[in-house]
């Protein structure tokens, strides 16, 4: 397993940020033109992001605005150019979590031009946590922009599509984006979008959803974003356990996610990755699958890994 740590910002740069574009196998090596695009969708996530924090907003806002530009770009399995289901369709996935307990979700979306602001919504404007399939009605009710659901089809997805019905499988079972922050007041927030797995059938829905599975966040203890075999993510409710680690056995964020990938992805031979940042500041960046598109802040700048 991959593990990168980063120590927390000194107190010129006292807040902390992480992306991840999905973990996976990738089908092929990057030409230095597709690496350079990824490293460039992922830069500006974290620019968004550092945006908000370094002019001392709230980690929520980051994290939503780093997602929204990674569910902007057609690179990335969320939002445009999001997998497709096995009849063509985008149904997106997508959770935003606060360190007070706050949360909302969507599954199935398929209206929202950003499922994480659908997310929020359901969070500020609903007494809900989860809602599925919202309307492109009610997506208007919340004030958010909405789009047909030919917007998020593209024809590299369509291609793909075609590809793996004729082989009669499914994608990858990889292919999200997400970010975790915390800001200069020490609270902590995370947000997960994903179009799930290609050739999925109509009305799966995997972790990314589901709060304490794909996104989990608690001030004082750690936000986590995750990315992978969405099934085996919930069954051991993945970010959840990582914090919870943290919170009752008292061990590190590198060692907490260390042991949950150990103890509850291992056995059932799954793999993905996580992002996490603690109440520290400091930030884990970890996978047990080939490769993951992920960045973070360094003092200050943005680095970011394909």
């Amino acid at each position: 397993m991959e593990l990168r740590a980063i120590p927390a910002g000194t107190p010129k740069m006292a807040y902390s940020l992480a992306v991840h574009g999905g973990a996976g196998s990738r089908s092929h090596a990057l030409t230095d033109a597709e690496a350079a695009e990824y490293h460039a969708g992922l830069r500006r996530a974290l620019v968004a992001g550092q945006r908000v924090l370094s002019a001392g907003g709230p980690a929520l806002e980051a994290v939503t605005s780093a997602v929204i530009e990674l569910e902007n770009d057609p690179l990335f399995n969320a939002g445009r150019g999001a997998a497709l289901t096995s009849s063509g369709s985008a149904e997106l996935d997508s959770s935003v979590m606060a360190g007070d307990g706050r949360a909302g979700a969507v599954a199935a979306s398929r209206f929202a031009r950003n499922p994480v602001l659908a997310a929020r919504a359901v969070m500020e404007q609903t007494r809900h946590v989860l809602i599925v399939s919202p309307s492109s009605d009610r997506i208007a009710e919340w004030g958010l922009e909405t789009v047909e659901p030919d917007y998020f089809v593209t024809p590299a997805r369509v291609e793909q599509l075609h590809r793996l019905q004729d082989a009669a499988t499914s994608g990858p079972r990889h292919g999200t984006v997400g970010a975790v922050a915390r800001d200069v007041t020490g609270h902590l927030a995370a947000a997960t979008s994903t179009g799930g797995i290609a050739n999925q059938a109509v009305g799966r829905v995997g972790d990314t959803p589901v709060i304490g599975a794909g996104t989990f966040a608690r001030d004082g203890v750690v936000a986590v974003s995750c990315t992978g075999q969405g099934e085996a993510f919930m069954r051991g409710v993945v970010a959840h356990d990582i914090a919870a680690r943290i919170r009752y056995q008292g061990v590190g964020v590198e060692e907490a996610v260390r042991r949950t990938f150990s103890e509850e992805l291992s056995g059932a031979q799954a793999t993905g990755g996580v992002i996490a940042v603690d109440a520290t500041g400091r930030t884990l960046l970890g996978f047990n699958s080939t490769d993951m598109f992920r960045g973070y802040l360094e003092d200050g700048s943005a680095v970011t890994l394909v």
